[in-house]
């Protein structure tokens, strides 16, 4: 999302650097430039304004630390006012007791709302809770069906009345239910519109009176900027909001939403939507926010990914195995399908600190792990456990099965045994051991720096049995 932005603040930071030390009229100059990207970036004119204005009183006068530079000096001043902007933020869902905690979602149509919340009730399963989810929108065509359909697809149950005309009714029906149920969470899914109209508010204002939730979330599209801002503003009036969720936060928008919600409306976003599968939620932290669009990365974030896809019991299964160096191709396999759920490689990559700005113009194609996954499934079950017993005929047999060359199939080989001889050795190291060899595992990785080796290109059909006939008609003519 924060792309460009992250872009231009580098652009402005840098020229500082080289300065001996933080003066009035180049810092004066940096931020005429922070205020210009945060405007381009659809940032509230109020917000930009503000925030330009307190980076300022701060940067002012400020001597530089021995060992630290102007232009990193500026960077931490405006990561802490970035931080202040969009924070504090509690993103836990205060669960009450006696049960059930009534979440509310509120929304104009089209911002996600549906599917928010079988994200939010995937979200509770994830903290151990038994939620139930209720389609109280009513006027839409198929919005229970919708519904229905996400919560087969997660396991949560969802309360619906077809031949009930009064959302009110349902969603205080809803509650009853859960209770002899024993659903500890209710999350209603409110009616919208495709624009704010008296209607919709006071329907949604009946439900929350009556039902009286005890958080209150607004769904909003992070790709419509400052139009969501002014939505906020407007349900903030007639409903004492919570939060804000923020939909589509992995799309190619400007961010001005995320960055000017909360200075305008006074509530912070609490959770956002990072892609369209429905366990892709993640908690609003503004530190990580922050330290993203600065261009360093989000490697907390970067862990809950990971571990929220690693089984502890095989990685110490793994872990064991790269110990005695009998570490395969299976276990590799085993590795790639765990890295694929957490997400593309390009938007995992930028979690790592200077990777965005590293990245910037350059293709990183998911398919090439394709290639790779077709080599090793054209192995043998022996052949994957002990890659060393793989030679000149071998390769010949699985480049065939996998559509590549055999100079392809080699080249993998010899950087997986590479690699593997690598974590052995680090099995009996020391921290600082360790990262000197992660650093060479990363220059001879099978998805970095030497991916460029293996072709993307597959095999047509035609090409396959052209290459066919040219390998019989050389052993026809050696004979």
């Amino acid at each position: 999302m924060f792309d460009t932005l992250t872009e231009r603040f580098s652009d402005a930071f840098r020229k500082l650097r080289g300065r001996g030390t933080i003066t009035d009229a180049n810092v004066r100059d940096v931020m005429g430039d922070v205020r210009t990207a945060l405007l381009e970036a659809d940032v509230h004119v109020r917000v930009a304004r503000e925030f330009c204005d307190h980076v300022l009183d701060k940067a002012l006068g400020t001597e530089v630390i021995k060992n630290l530079h102007p232009d990193q000096l500026m960077v931490k001043i405006v990561f802490d006012e970035l931080v202040k902007m969009i924070g504090p933020v509690d993103s836990r869902i205060p669960y009450v007791s006696p049960a059930p905690t009534v979440v509310m979602l509120a929304g104009l149509q089209g911002s996600g709302k549906t599917t928010m919340c079988a994200k939010l009730a995937q979200y509770c399963r994830r903290q151990q809770k038994n939620p139930m989810m209720v389609a109280a929108d009513l006027k839409r065509p198929g919005a229970i069906d919708q519904l229905e359909v996400l919560g087969g697809q997660i396991d949560v149950p969802v309360y619906a009345e077809r031949n009930h005309d009064n959302p009110v009714k349902v969603c205080r029906n809803s509650i009853l239910q859960a209770r002899k149920a024993e659903r500890d969470v209710v999350i209603l899914d409110t009616a919208g519109r495709l624009a704010i109209d008296e209607e919709m508010m006071q329907e949604v204002a009946r439900v929350a009176q009556i039902t009286q939730p005890h958080q209150i979330y607004l769904v909003l599209d992070a790709m419509t900027g400052q139009d969501a801002v002014n939505s906020a503003k407007a349900f903030n009036e007639r409903l004492e909001l919570d939060g804000v969720i923020l939909t589509k936060f992995d799309s190619d928008t400007r961010g001005g939403a995320a960055l000017s919600v909360k200075q305008v409306t006074g509530k912070p976003i609490k959770f956002i939507g990072v892609g369209e599968k429905l366990d892709q939620i993640e908690e609003f932290h503004p530190d990580r926010i922050a330290s993203r669009i600065l261009g360093m990365g989000d490697v907390l974030t970067l862990v809950e990914k990971a571990q929220s896809q690693f089984d502890h019991e095989q990685a110490a299964k793994t872990q064991q195995k790269m110990a005695k160096g009998t570490f395969g191709f299976d276990d590799f396999l085993t590795q790639m399908e765990a890295m694929k759920n957490m997400g593309p490689m390009k938007e995992i990559l930028k979690l790592m600190p200077g990777m965005g700005s590293a990245l910037k113009g350059v293709q990183v194609d998911d398919s090439e792990l394709q290639q790779i996954r077709g080599i090793i499934h054209s192995m043998t079950s022996g052949e994957r456990r002990n890659p060393d017993v793989i030679d000149a005929s071998r390769r010949r047999r699985i480049a065939r099965g996998s559509g590549t060359d055999p100079q392809d199939v080699a080249g993998l080989v010899k950087q997986f045994g590479q690699i593997r001889g690598v974590m052995k050795q680090m099995a009996g190291m020391g921290m600082s051991q360790r990262l000197s060899a992660a650093k060479q595992i990363s220059e001879i990785s099978l998805l970095g720096g030497s991916m460029p080796k293996f072709k993307t290109k597959t095999l047509s059909k035609q090409k396959f049995r052209a290459k066919k006939d040219k390998r019989r008609q050389r052993k026809r003519r050696s004979r």
